[in-house]
C-alpha cells in the first residue's frame, strides 16, 4: 500500500521508495550515505543567513535527497542509521526532497540499516511543480470587493430609498 498525504497529522510510516511529493507527518528509518558542500542561504521568512546541507539519505528501497539545516549538519554522520518522525516531503526545483522541518524530530535508529539501494533514485525523477492559482479577496477595479467600490454608501443610501 503507496501511503498518501495525511491532512489529520496522523503519522505516516513509508519506504524511501514510496514517497511522494507534499507527503506530510511521514515516519522513515534512513541511512545517511554522503553529505554534501555547505553553503549558505538567506531565509525569506526572517531574512536571516543559515547553513545548509543537501545529504543522500537511503533505505532498501531507495535514495531520496534530504535538507539538514544548522545544528542538523553537525549532528547527522554519513554511514548512520536515523529514524526520521514527523517530516514531510516536497519539491525543490522539481525534485523530490525530503524534510526534517520545524516539528520533524531525527534521532539514532535502534536497529542499523545494512543496504542501501542507490539504483533507485526518488529525487532524480523531475515532477511538475503544481501551478496555484492566486485568491482574490476584493478590492481594486472589477473584481468584487467592498460595496464602497460598487457605489454603496451605507446608511445614506438606504435612507433615500423609497419603499
Amino acid at each position: 500500500m503507496v501511503p498518501t498525504m495525511s491532512y489529520d497529522r496522523e503519522p505516516v510510516e513509508a519506504t524511501v521508495a514510496e514517497l511522494r511529493p507534499f507527503m506530510k507527518s511521514l515516519n522513515i528509518t534512513i541511512k545517511i550515505t554522503e553529505k554534501g558542500e555547505e553553503r549558505e542561504v538567506t531565509s525569506r521568512r526572517d531574512g536571516e543567513t543559515h547553513r545548509v546541507v543537501d545529504a543522500i539519505a537511503g533505505d532498501a528501497t531507495g535514495t531520496v535527497l534530504i535538507s539538514l539545516w544548522d545544528d542538523m549538519i553537525e549532528t547527522v554522520e554519513v554511514d548512520k542509521t536515523y529514524r526520521l518522525e514527523k517530516g514531510y516531503t516536497s519539491l525543490f526545483q522539481g525534485h523530490l526532497r525530503l524534510n526534517i522541518g520545524r516539528y520533524g524530530e531525527i534521532s539514532e535508529a535502534e536497529t542499523p540499516l545494512k543496504d542501501v539501494d542507490t539504483e533507485n533514485d526518488m529525487s532524480a525523477t523531475k515532477h511538475e511543480q503544481p501551478r496555484y492559482r492566486r485568491r482574490s479577496y476584493g478590492g481594486g477595479r472589477g473584481g468584487g470587493g467592498y460595496r464602497r467600490d460598487r457605489g454603496y454608501r451605507g446608511d445614506r443610501d438606504r435612507d433615500r430609498r423609497r419603499y
